[in-house]
């Protein structure tokens, strides 16, 4: 029995804070680097900090995959959760534009919530058509392929770990290893389809691209001691609008020091 637990409140704050140290260092720290590279001054250890930001932003995505296969198991009603998302994923995707892209509107990719609504659609097929086993991997493979033509945050890897994360629910170990390949070799499909001129590469520059991903593993430390409970969580709707408000935050912040 495990002497120490922790709630899916708990594991929230965690995904929270590590994707505002994460974006945090995508959307300011590159840019502080730039300017000041532009003003003359070249700080050594910039790579190495900026690097050690995103790694600690990598238990982010892992922790809000797993947190959306436990909605969905929990959630009273799969249609209004699936409609959240696809709301939030709309509410969100100028902020991401604007903090990530710099532009009002860039098609070029999708914040995470259509990550997130994708891959619990897959999930949605999977329950619905419970004893259609072909039927329920078409269902997974056209939320995959809407990943990759949307060009969604993570993609496929993204949809994949979600659905993962609900099929080995309650084995952990299984869990943790079938997640951990997924994560790796996914992330090396995103990067393949995200690289430009990614046919001139050779296939090794990404799977070095992808090992920064495993760091965000040790997000299934917090999984291991999740207990089950919602513990003392904020409004939900808090929990949905940080996204697209912490981006803002972040996109007026470099406007306002660097701009």
């Amino acid at each position: 029995m495990k002497k120490f637990t922790i709630s899916s409140a708990f594991l929230k704050n965690i995904a929270y804070l590590s994707m505002f140290i994460d974006h945090f260092f995508a959307v300011v720290f590159t840019v502080y680097i730039q300017w000041s590279a532009a003003q003359g001054v070249y700080i050594d250890s910039a790579q190495s900090i900026y690097y050690t930001g995103r790694a600690v932003g990598r238990v982010a995505f892992i922790l809000f995959a797993f947190m959306a296969s436990e909605g969905f198991c929990h959630t009273h009603s799969a249609g209004k959760y699936l409609l959240r998302l696809g709301i939030f994923a709309l509410l969100s995707e100028i902020p991401f534009d604007l903090a990530i892209h710099n532009t009002f509107l860039e098609t070029g990719g999708q914040n995470v919530y259509f990550t997130l609504f994708l891959g619990v659609a897959a999930l949605f097929f999977i329950d619905k058509l419970r004893g259609h086993l072909i039927l329920q991997m078409l269902g997974v493979l056209l939320c995959c392929a809407l990943a990759v033509f949307l060009k969604t945050d993570y993609m496929i890897m993204g949809v994949l770990l979600i659905v993962t994360f609900y099929l080995f629910r309650e084995i952990f170990w299984l869990k943790a290893a079938a997640g951990s390949i997924v994560i790796y070799f996914g992330t090396v499909l995103y990067y393949m389809f995200t690289f430009p001129h990614r046919s001139a590469l050779p296939v090794s520059v990404y799977f070095q691209a992808a090992e920064l991903e495993l760091c965000g593993l040790f997000a299934f430390i917090f999984i291991y001691y999740y207990n089950g409970s919602k513990g003392r969580q904020l409004p939900k709707m808090f929990y949905y609008s940080f996204y697209p408000l912490h981006l803002l935050l972040l996109y007026g912040i470099k406007l306002w020091l660097f701009v």
